[in-house]
């Protein structure tokens, strides 16, 4: 090999180095940093903070308690790196789930886990002050879950601080709800198969999230309603393709609400 083409291929491996460590310098995830390099993230225009909540809940017998906590996380990742100037908390996971005594909604199955709605408000409001404090100038809660989407709206419109605002934006499960189910009535699924509960759309989405969520054995094979309990709709058809059109919604449609929001200071 003569000088010049070495020289080429010692330039790009130094290119790609470098943007390798770059990468690997700049995690999203606000655990994954020091306290000064948050400082230095912040102080270089880093504005916005995502505070991705998700639910420890039943999910039907195919699909993992845990949910919501990994699909909130993998998007809210996804806004982050769109939006260019956020990081993401670490994940809420502890939400009101219903009465535990006498249980209620999905608390009459095991491993759901719940709280009162004033400790989950109370909850919200610190880690929101919080991140106000140490110089985050949006703070955006992102509900994976509908139960406490009013919660969030309360929560938002409590805290008022000079130079820090806190969202709420419904788009989000808007979109995983409304925006999806669209989606997939365009393309000849119905109401009953989608589901509003572990059926065919959160399947999906979980599948294209992580399919370590999903349990396959219990996906394209014949199943009663009676053999799923807990779910509305039927899981059976879902797919990660499916799924990758709900989760490019949903990032697209965040995206957008949270920079009409935080562009009009």
């Amino acid at each position: 090999m003569s000088e010049s083409p070495r020289r080429w291929l010692a330039a790009l491996c130094a290119l790609a180095s470098l943007a390798a460590t770059a990468a690997h310098a700049a995690p999203l995830q606000l655990e994954a940093l020091t306290s000064t390099e948050l400082r230095a993230r912040v102080a270089a225009g880093t504005t916005i903070a995502l505070v991705p909540i998700g639910g420890t809940e039943q999910n039907g017998p195919h699909m993992v308690l845990g949910k919501h906590n990994v699909r909130v996380r993998a998007l809210a990742e996804q806004i982050a790196e769109r939006l260019g100037n956020a990081l993401v908390a670490p994940v809420i996971a502890y939400v009101p789930e219903g009465s535990i005594e006498p249980p209620q909604s999905h608390m009459r199955f095991p491993g759901t886990l719940s709280i009162p709605e004033p400790a989950f408000e109370a909850m919200l409001e610190g880690a929101a002050l919080s991140l106000c404090h140490h110089g985050l100038r949006d703070v955006v809660l992102l509900g994976d879950h509908g139960g406490y989407q009013k919660s969030l709206q309360r929560v938002a419109a409590r805290i008022r601080r000079d130079g820090c605002r806190v969202h709420a934006p419904p788009e989000y499960y808007r979109a995983s709800q409304e925006g999806y189910a669209k989606l997939l009535g365009e393309r000849g699924y119905e109401s009953a198969e989608r589901g509003e509960h572990a059926g065919l759309a959160d399947t999906s989405l979980a599948l294209a999230i992580d399919p370590a969520l999903v349990r396959p054995e219990w996906l394209g094979r014949r199943s009663t309603p009676a053999e799923r309990p807990g779910v509305t709709g039927d899981p059976r058809r879902a797919s990660a393709e499916l799924g990758r059109l709900g989760v490019t919604h949903i990032v697209e449609a965040t995206v957008a609400a949270i920079r009409e929001r935080t562009g009009a200071r």
